[in-house]
C-alpha cells in the first residue's frame, strides 16, 4: 500500500530491502521507510543514516534502542523521524489526547482506562499507539505507568483485543460513578496510516535532525 501511494504521487521505488537482502545500493535512495520487524528495525534505521539516507520508521517493539538511534543521528547529522502511527488523524488524536488528559488531572472522581483492537496478525500488545496515548496522560497526569488488563493505583489499565482484520481502534475513557467521558480513533482501513508514511517521507527530504508528526504536521 505505501509503494501504491508514493508511485500515484510521482515517487519511484528504487529499493525493497529484506531479511535477505544484500549490497544495498543507499547512493540511489532519497528517502527509506522502514516498517519492518522490531529485531531488524534499527539495523534498517542505522544502516540509512550512516549512508546519509533520511528515514522513517514506523515499526513498534524496538524503542529499547531508540536512543541510540537518536545518538547516531545526530552524530551523523542525520534525519529520522520515528512514530509509533503515522495515521494524520491518530496524531491529531494524540494532540486531543494530552489536552483531555491536563483538563481531567484536577478531577480525581474520574478513572480512565484504554482500550485497542486490531488484526489478529499484530503481534506486540498493547499497540505502539496504545502505550504513545498512555505516555501522554502520565506526562499530563498524576498517573504513573500504564499496565495490560488490571492495574493498581496510579496505573492506566489498557485492554488490548485481537478481531479479524481491524485496522486499528483506539479508545480513551474516564469514569466516575455519574457520568464517562469517551474519546476514540477508528480507522476504516490501513490506507490512512500508508498515506502519512509517504508524506512524512516527502516532508523530511533535505532537512537534518530528530523530528516527529508533529513536526510534519506542524502541531507544535
Amino acid at each position: 500500500m505505501i509503494e501504491s501511494i508514493a508511485q500515484n504521487r510521482g515517487h519511484e521505488i528504487v529499493a525493497r530491502i529484506d531479511v535477505d537482502s544484500s549490497n544495498i545500493n543507499y547512493s540511489e535512495m532519497d528517502v527509506a521507510i522502514d516498517f519492518s520487524m522490531p529485531d531488524a528495525a534499527f539495523g534498517n534505521i542505522a544502516g540509512c543514516i550512516e549512508n546519509d539516507v533520511p528515514i522513517i520508521s514506523g515499526t513498534t517493539g524496538w524503542l529499547k534502542q531508540y536512543g541510540e538511534a537518536v545518538a547516531l543521528c545526530n552524530e551523523k547529522n542525520g534525519a529520522f523521524i520515528y512514530a509509533s502511527n503515522f495515521s494524520l488523524g491518530v496524531n491529531v488524536f494524540f494532540e486531543l489526547n494530552a489536552y483531555l488528559a491536563r483538563m481531567m488531572n484536577s478531577l480525581k472522581q474520574y478513572q480512565v482506562s484504554m482500550e485497542e483492537i486490531h488484526h489478529t496478525q499484530k503481534l506486540d500488545a498493547p499497540s505502539g499507539t496504545a502505550i504513545s496515548l498512555a505516555e501522554v496522560i502520565i506526562e499530563n497526569s498524576a498517573y504513573k505507568k500504564w499496565k495490560l488488563d488490571d492495574a493498581a493505583d496510579k496505573e492506566i489499565p489498557i485492554v488490548s483485543k485481537r478481531i479479524g482484520d481491524t485496522p486499528g481502534t483506539h479508545s480513551v475513557a474516564y469514569k466516575s460513578d455519574v457520568d464517562s467521558i469517551e474519546i476514540k480513533h477508528t480507522a476504516h482501513n490501513r490506507k490512512g496510516f500508508a498515506l502519512g508514511a509517504v508524506i512524512a517521507a516527502e516532508w523530511i527530504v533535505g532537512k537534518n535532525g530528530v523530528f516527529t508528526m508533529k513536526d510534519v504536521l506542524d502541531l507544535n
